[in-house]
């Protein structure tokens, strides 16, 4: 059974103070931080900024999303700022494959990502396997704060019946309003930025949204013993 992941988005963070906003979400019990960057040929929050926040913190699990244009082009650089799991959109790689490879050979976790409008099922078998997570949008990519989009949870739940072991995350609108949808469909690992940072006791909301996570992780694994 995957277990609850909480990735809150530094996105969401006070930028005057990342670091002591990084280490008051893992006081909160986050276990990973979650960097994005937009969907252009350049980089917003790139590897400067991952490398000041993993010299503070250098063992966190840097979760770090790419919404870029050719991907395979900061590898590299994602890899020695400190990143530790580098997602890449589908929808911009040549040869998802190879990429994977290739970012495993830099000592990271590889994940694939697709945007609101791309189906479930461009993520084939090979690339799945290839992969350690797949992560859903559930909002357009770009900025910060949108609503979530609920006709992007099917795709979770048809990722999950087909890779029950595997790391499913989701990423936008995700809060304690919308946490039960996702998780019930199978996500278990969550990205959420302004439902985390800007709560008044970020620590109560990682827990909901883990604790969520959990219960229903153990439900679909004992429906899925029953009916085997």
């Amino acid at each position: 059974m995957p277990r609850a992941i909480i990735s809150p988005s530094v996105l969401a963070s006070d930028f005057g103070q990342l670091t002591a906003e990084c280490k008051r979400m893992i006081k909160g019990g986050a276990e990973w931080l979650h960097m994005g960057n937009h969907f252009v040929p350049n980089i917003t929050m790139g590897a400067p900024i991952l490398s000041c926040i993993s010299k503070s913190l250098p063992d966190i699990f840097m979760d770090c999303h790419m919404m870029v244009s050719e991907p395979e082009k900061w590898v590299k650089d994602i890899a020695d700022a400190g990143g530790a799991l580098y997602c890449f959109h589908l929808e911009a790689a040549s040869d998802p494959i190879a990429l994977i490879n290739t970012i495993h050979t830099h000592d990271m976790k590889a994940g694939v990502a697709i945007s609101p409008d791309t189906p479930s099922t461009v993520i084939t078998d090979d690339i799945a396997d290839a992969a350690d997570m797949l992560l859903v949008m559930t909002v357009y990519p770009g900025r910060g704060g949108q609503k979530f989009i609920e006709r992007c949870v099917p795709k979770v739940a048809e990722l999950r019946a087909r890779f029950p072991n595997k790391d499913i995350e989701v990423d936008g609108g995700v809060g304690p309003k919308t946490i039960d949808v996702c998780a019930e469909a199978g996500s278990n690992v969550i990205v959420a930025g302004t439902a985390i940072f800007r709560a008044e006791h970020p620590e109560k909301v990682i827990q909901i949204l883990k604790s969520t996570v959990d219960a229903a992780q153990a439900r679909i694994t004992a429906k899925t013993a029953s009916s085997g």
